[in-house]
């Protein structure tokens, strides 16, 4: 099995005075309305932290059963508690896809086994092993942007496997389209992220979603107090009515850039892969190791693609940013590809 570095992340990527497209949280600071909120539990952190009414409000959000929600420190925490809650399954994790699950599953002493896509990356439920007790899958899936068919991970359940789906960008596709996260599917955990749409990723706020019996299993494993009292009020907050729509808005935005960005990409020969549904685009251009880091000395920072399971040197994840960041992107990009049209 090839060796991957499954701990390297866009951060890495990032700095020096470079503007970022390698980190998927697009906006640059929470919104004002979530600052206000923050600041003002700000008085409340003397008390231990108290995630029940962010459980409820995620209940509510939902339409799910409070005894369906554990409140987690971001959806890298929920990697963990079901990596250590299940460690006696069979692991099989589907792969392109964000690493920390594989990661996860192996310092909890899992063998963990790979399904590569290939192609559009789109998930064939049959090439998932009969044999497999807990399968991790994105949706949609970091790096490829792709979203699965519900159906098609549905078909993943069955008795005696635990499917878990790490709906982390969902909440960045316009609609939430086939989502599991309001469906008690046994058998199914969905795993849900507020750092992608809210700028929070310092803050460590996410949440999982499944049939009591797992949750019981993930709540015994979690260490006390580790949902800190500005993420739970920060969970509460983006579940109002009022958030659920700006984050609408907020993908749609992401939608309109996206669209933008693919056809620049696609103008200057550079090969778009899958059907990219999340503010992300994979990209595959021979050399592309080679092209990152001149396009750092341009300016700009891109997440490498090798690090991920079933990607090579030739593969670049691109983040959507605005029309104004990404078009000076591209013009550094076909500088960097035409000089002589400079």
């Amino acid at each position: 099995m090839a060796d991957y570095d499954l701990h390297h992340h866009g951060d890495v990527e990032v700095g020096g005075g470079l503007v970022d497209l390698a980190v998927n949280v697009r906006l640059p600071e929470p919104p004002a309305w979530l600052h206000k909120e923050l600041a003002d539990a700000l008085t409340d952190l003397a008390a231990y932290p108290d995630a029940s009414e962010a459980t409820a409000a995620v209940a509510a959000r939902h339409g799910r059963a409070v005894r369906d929600v554990l409140v987690t420190a971001g959806a890298a925490e929920a990697f963990t508690l079901l990596a250590t809650a299940f460690r006696s399954l069979k692991a099989v994790v589907v792969h392109p896809q964000f690493t920390e699950p594989e990661a996860a599953l192996r310092a909890a002493g899992h063998d963990v086994r790979r399904v590569l896509l290939s192609g559009d990356y789109e998930l064939d439920p049959t090439l998932v092993p009969e044999d497999a007790e807990l399968v991790f899958v994105g949706n949609p899936t970091n790096p490829t942007s792709v979203l699965h068919r519900a159906s098609a991970l549905r078909a993943l359940a069955r008795p005696g496997r635990l499917v878990v789906v790490d709906e982390a960008f969902l909440d960045a596709v316009p609609g939430e389209p086939e989502s599991l996260a309001g469906e008690a599917v046994p058998g199914v955990a969905v795993i849900r992220s507020l750092t992608k749409t809210w700028g929070i990723a310092g803050l460590r706020a996410g949440y999982v979603l499944a049939e009591p019996s797992v949750i019981e299993r993930l709540s015994a494993v979690q260490p006390p107090w580790s949902v800190s009292t500005l993420a739970a009020r920060a969970v509460v907050a983006c579940c109002r009515p009022a958030a659920l729509e700006e984050a609408g808005r907020l993908a749609l935005d992401a939608e309109r850039d996206r669209e933008n960005l693919v056809v620049g990409l696609e103008e200057l020969g550079i090969k778009v892969l899958g059907a990219p549904r999340a503010p992300f685009v994979l990209v595959e251009t021979p050399g592309a190791d080679t092209l990152r880091l001149r396009l750092r000395e341009a300016g700009y920072a891109v997440r490498r693609g090798d690090t991920f399971p079933g990607l090579s040197t030739d593969h670049l994840r691109v983040a959507v940013r605005s029309p104004e960041v990404t078009e000076g992107f591209l013009r550094a990009l076909r500088n960097l590809r035409w000089p002589s049209d400079r």
